[in-house]
């Protein structure tokens, strides 16, 4: 391992890529701060910029990596003579077979193109998967996890671009070994080892921002404390009392960590409710790059996965002159394609990807009001198209987005 960055580049320190994740670190870069953002959960495809932990241990952050290789499909995987592959259209996964009998199981990753692999499962004679060998969004066999013979997990292996052996994960005793150069190291627990890593990798004098009270601020409260301007970045709920590594940062018996930035209008007024000295706490949203211009064209649009929308008929005979465009990425039951006998409404069964954009570009109104889940992160999308959103207090998925004045009880 070797120094990747200088000592003026901040560390965004993430338990994983979570959406809030992401908001904060396009925000810094719009910001023009100069930052490296490392996920400590175990993610081989993470987006083009952000690296994992590990692929700064394994060597995969390297220059121009990312333009030489690809994501593997399915058709490339290495499998013996006669055996056979097939891709699983119809299914989530795949299958490699012999003779009619399963010998592996493929797995995709997440992506807009198909059949990229993520892991595949290798069974014994029994059909007990004994091995999964785990693809990076290089098409590297980057780790290798072992199971016994009833199926349970033994230990993780991952290996450098290589194929070298750098670090052995035991399920069992929980301890990590990581082969670093000519040196063997063994550790009690991953916190340690990921202290260990940015150290060796001289970033311990770098400023930290991070998430997370759990993984992120034991390794920042860790690390050498003769940096003191790390910063937690809190973006959740708070509850009724204040989470207890906080109060650590708050009563000043943290080594480095010095400011809390809350993220959240109703944590930090549940924080000052709580107690917690203004002064300690600081309120900074995001930078969002909004995508055009309210112009208050009379369209407005609802998303659903099912028939429970508030109001919904109510609203479409109030506002005659408002086109409602109702879309869902399932079929539709017959009480929505009902609606469609009213002149101002448009149904959309199993929306596109491509159609929902369109739509997202042609509304200025979101109407929040579909109960149970929320859909392809349409009440974010819907606030970054500049829509005026409205919902009702039993239907409101992210209050974040919608004024408290278009929230009716």
């Amino acid at each position: 391992m070797e120094r990747c960055v200088g000592t003026d580049k901040i560390i965004l320190l993430f338990e994983s890529y979570t959406s809030e994740s992401k908001y904060l670190h396009e925000s810094l870069k719009k910001a023009t701060k100069d930052c490296l953002a490392v996920i400590l959960a175990e993610n081989d495809f993470l987006p083009k910029g952000v690296l994992s932990i590990y692929d700064l241990v394994l060597g995969n952050y390297m220059e121009g990596m990312e333009n030489i290789r690809t994501p593997r499909y399915y058709n490339e995987l290495l499998i013996p003579e006669k055996w056979s592959i097939n891709a699983g259209v119809e299914e989530k996964y795949g299958r490699i077979t012999y003779q009619h009998e399963e010998k592996g199981k493929i797995y995709y990753a997440e992506s807009e193109k198909k059949y990229m692999v993520k892991a595949v499962d290798w069974h014994d004679r029994k059909g007990v998967t004994r091995f999964r060998d785990h693809y990076n969004r290089y098409g590297v066999n980057c780790a290798r996890t072992v199971y016994n013979a009833e199926g349970q997990p033994m230990s993780k292996s991952w290996f450098s671009d290589k194929g070298k052996e750098i670090i052995v994960e035991n399920y069992v005793t929980g301890d990590i070994i990581l082969n670093d150069e000519d040196v063997t190291k063994l550790f009690r627990n991953k916190v340690d080892v990921f202290i260990y890593v940015l150290d060796k990798l001289g970033l311990a004098q770098n400023r930290i921002f991070y998430n997370s009270l759990s993984t992120p601020f034991l390794i920042s409260n860790g690390l050498d404390s003769l940096v003191n301007k790390d910063v937690l970045f809190w973006q959740e709920p708070t509850g009724e009392e204040v989470p207890g590594n906080m109060q650590v940062i708050l009563e000043g018996r943290t080594g480095r960590t010095r400011k809390i930035m809350v993220q959240k209008r109703d944590s930090y007024n549940k924080l000052l409710e709580l107690g917690v000295n203004p002064e300690m706490i600081k309120k900074l949203g995001f930078i969002y790059e909004f995508k055009k211009e309210n112009m208050h064209r009379p369209e407005a649009l609802i998303c659903t996965n099912s028939e429970e929308i508030e109001h919904c008929q109510e609203l479409i005979k109030a506002f005659p002159k408002m086109h409602f465009h109702i879309a869902a990425l399932t079929m539709m039951s017959t009480r929505l394609m009902n609606l469609k006998a009213y002149g101002n409404v448009s149904l959309y069964p199993a929306i596109s990807a491509q159609t929902l954009d369109e739509l997202l570009g042609k509304c200025d109104y979101y109407f929040d009001i579909n109960h149970w889940d929320e859909i392809a992160s349409v009440v974010y999308r819907a606030f970054i198209h500049n829509h005026l959103i409205f919902a009702f207090q039993e239907t409101v998925h992210h209050r974040e987005y919608v004024a408290d004045e278009h929230i009716y009880p």
